[in-house]
């Protein structure tokens, strides 16, 4: 690195942060990139992606019919319940709208969706080669204008003037300065001690997130969250909040990604440990609601589950990468699965006997319904009654955390609602202003673009603009 101060610095190494690198570079400015990861890691949770979520007026390419900007908002405003920044949100709900051009440009492709994910055709659009493809792309395209990138380089601190950012020290005590920064460098989901922290202890005297998985990258530790947050940085979100899905219970403790997902919720039942069911499979489709089940099962004993089909789900959902557990009887799989038998048989007689089969259509939000039960499955609701028996086992699986630094349009980062002139953040780490709770696929992607791509101009320009005037006073 020569000794000429670079002028924006970009802490992180995903989708986000090479968004920013890629556009402060476009806009004439030099760039240093510090990723945590060893360089066969690095791409953070985007490694992991598989789509975008698009607002489109008319049919574009591997996207069918339209999905307007409204219908968009409709969706974030439903799962999130409210908990959202209409202003922010509507930004990056445009914005999904044309980065796509400027994405193939560096690289990315795009392809129609798998069978299994034929049901947001017309909402997402899909990377070829999915999230790692994407992060490979923009680090030659990075590579090739002059990016300059170090890999295995986590940041302990950010050194500040007031607002103002001035340097960074890395962990092995090297201090950094720059013009100006932007911070992408991910939540706190890899952060047990945070995680338990954050989701405390419950009436039964478990600590829930000891359970929890990590489904993304290891380093996302939140440290500079954490640091920012106490330098007085204005914070947003709850800390308990985040993308949290029912994954397979055997999955790996991190980086399990989009293969740890069971599909198979809303064709069946899914029980506790005391074999109840507590919450309707049936609510809606897939990708609008299995971003709740992490939650639900969190909040179950010893925070597992079991997702229970029998033989006529099989094919209508994406395979799980383990196999489940199967029996030709159901007293068989309570008895494999350890579940008290006489309550495990008594909930599935309970299930079949209220289901009100009409015409099933998995596609379809369809008719079939249960009748006086408590809680109700009010659509794919048939008897489970064939053999063989499928089990598989649930946990809580954390994608990203929604706590995260407060932003207005221009991504700077703001201490006392003041927005410092050199200091930008996007994707998780300020996700939480569009994402207060829940999830709808693709959306993070969404926002770590929006938000990479207006960070990288924003410092690119601050950074500009103060060698300008130190030239003018030279």
């Amino acid at each position: 690195m020569s000794d000429e101060e670079v002028d924006v610095l970009v802490i992180g190494g995903g989708n986000a942060a090479l968004c920013a690198a890629l556009m402060a570079r476009e806009a004439g400015a030099s760039v240093l990139l510090l990723e945590a990861a060893p360089k066969a890691w690095r791409g953070g949770n985007s490694q992991h992606t598989r789509n975008l979520r698009c607002m489109h007026d008319a049919p574009q390419d591997v996207l069918v019919e339209a999905y307007t900007e409204e219908e968009y908002w409709q969706d974030l405003l439903k799962v999130t319940g409210g908990l959202t920044d209409e202003h922010l949100a509507r930004l990056v709900i445009r914005a999904s709208s044309n980065c796509r051009d400027w994405m193939r440009r560096h690289g990315v492709h795009f392809q129609p969706p798998l069978s299994g994910a034929l049901h947001v055709a017309r909402t997402n659009a899909f990377f070829m080669g999915g999230g790692k493809a994407l992060v490979n792309a923009y680090y030659r395209s990075a590579e090739r204008l002059g990016v300059q990138i170090r890999y295995e380089t986590p940041v302990a601190s950010v050194e500040l003037d007031g607002e103002r950012f001035t340097a960074v020290h890395t962990e092995a005590g090297e201090r950094i300065t720059a013009r100006s920064c932007v911070l992408a460098a991910g939540g706190f989901e890899s952060n047990r001690a945070w995680l338990r922290e954050a989701w405390g202890q419950n009436e039964r005297g478990e600590w829930p997130a000891d359970n929890f998985l990590i489904r993304g990258t290891r380093f996302n530790q939140g440290v500079l969250l954490r640091q920012m947050i106490k330098a007085g940085a204005d914070a947003i979100g709850d800390p308990s909040q985040g993308h949290m899905v029912a994954i397979d219970a055997r999955a790996p403790l991190f980086d399990g990604g989009i293969c740890t997902r069971i599909d198979c919720v809303s064709l069946g039942v899914v029980v506790n440990r005391e074999a109840r069911r507590f919450y309707d499979e049936g609510e809606d489709f897939w990708p609008k609601r299995y971003a709740i089940w992490g939650r639900l099962v969190a909040q179950q004993p010893a925070q597992v589950a079991y997702s229970i089909i029998d033989q006529k789900a099989v094919g209508r959902f994406m395979p799980p990468v383990f196999p489940g557990t199967t029996a030709d009887t159901l007293q068989g799989l309570a008895q494999q699965l350890g579940l008290d038998e006489p309550g495990f048989l008594r909930t599935i007689a309970d299930y079949n006997a209220a289901c009100r089969v009409g015409r099933f259509d998995h596609t379809a939000l369809d008719d079939c319904h249960t009748e006086g039960l408590a809680p109700a499955k009010t659509h794919w609701a048939r008897p489970i009654d064939t053999a063989p028996f499928y089990a598989y086992p649930l946990r809580p699986g954390i994608t990203f955390t929604y706590l995260g630094l407060k932003v207005d349009d221009t991504a700077a980062v703001r201490f006392g609602g003041q927005p410092s002139p050199n200091l930008f953040v996007a994707g998780e780490m300020m996700a939480g202003n569009v994402l207060g709770k829940g999830y709808t696929a693709g959306v993070g992607m969404s926002i770590g673009t929006a938000f990479g791509r207006i960070a990288g101009t924003q410092a690119a320009a601050a950074a500009l603009k103060q060698k300008e005037s130190q030239h003018a006073n030279a």
